[in-house]
């Protein structure tokens, strides 16, 4: 089972994201979402709400399904930061000059899932 969720426009810059974002990738979700709990990072809490977001839709996912449903089996399997549209603004600076400020926005997108068991022979 697998389950999706993701967060679009985020005011954070990619590469900040991405430090986040890099801690939880491979964890099992109760794990990854303590992480981000007391990260001191700025981008933890909308990383933790997107983690949050996909932990719900996989619940969701399962109930639809039928199928039984354990948080603790949950994986963060995927988990990746691109890049949002960049505003930009000016900034005065001496002399009548003026200072271009990009203000860089992310794109967060967390996968989640059960890992396949394998068959034993």
């Amino acid at each position: 089972m697998e389950a999706k969720a993701s967060a679009r426009y985020i005011r954070v810059t990619p590469m900040k994201a991405r430090r986040v974002v890099n801690l939880i990738r491979g964890q099992q979700a109760n794990e990854a979402l303590a992480i981000l709990k007391f990260a001191p990072q700025a981008a933890s809490e909308p990383v933790f709400k997107v983690l949050e977001s996909a932990v719900a839709n996989a619940r969701q996912t399962a109930e639809r399904d039928g199928l039984a449903f354990k948080q603790e089996d949950l994986v963060v399997s995927a988990a990746y930061v691109d890049e949002g549209p960049t505003m930009k603004r000016f900034q005065p600076r001496a002399q009548g000059r003026a200072y271009r400020i990009n203000k860089r926005t992310s794109h967060v997108t967390v996968v989640v899932a059960t890992p396949e068991k394998e068959e034993v022979r």
